[in-house]
């Protein structure tokens, strides 16, 4: 692909659920970052019908960040390759962000999907029943590794060996 390709950085998670807002965390600083040109860093938190329709824009790669628990120790980084499940069912859901739901809503609408792509990291602590603000230090640590993840498919997709401006 060349340097106008166009992909998309999405940030998912919920602030208010400790590890959960992993994906925030990492778009936050992403978006201070220089990138090339084509490449769209956002914040969606919890909005999945956003990230359903940002879906369906034409890009060629979608870079999801999420918290992902899988049962490593806390802060380890995953690159996950997600597919559509056979017979996903859409399921509208105008405050929630469950990905594999934001997948087969942005597959019935009609839309080509992007090439897909997870950073996952998993969290320590996704707050319990009350909550809480901050990530586990466990993860925060792993931010800049995810960061470096990102830029690297990044580089990938648009070509080049460095983001420098």
């Amino acid at each position: 692909m060349t340097a106008a390709a166009r992909v998309l950085v999405a940030g998912i998670g919920n602030i208010f659920l400790g590890d959960d807002g992993f994906g925030v965390e990492v778009v936050r600083r992403l978006a201070t970052r220089p990138l090339p040109d084509g490449v769209r860093v956002v914040d969606f938190g919890i909005r999945g019908m956003d990230l359903t329709y940002a879906l369906l824009e034409g890009y060629e790669l979608a870079i999801l960040v999420d918290a992902a628990a899988r049962g490593a120790a806390p802060g380890t980084l995953y690159l996950l390759e997600p597919q559509l499940p056979a017979g996903a069912v859409a399921v509208l859901e105008t405050h929630g962000m469950d990905p594999v739901k934001v997948l087969g809503l942005a597959h019935a609408l009609g839309g080509a999907l992007p090439a897909l792509r997870v950073v996952g990291c998993e969290p320590a602590t996704l707050g319990g029943d009350e909550g809480a603000m901050g990530l586990s230090v466990p993860v925060a640590a792993a931010v800049d590794g995810a960061i470096a993840l990102v830029e690297s498919l990044v580089l990938e997709v648009c070509g080049g060996t460095t983001l420098d401006a």
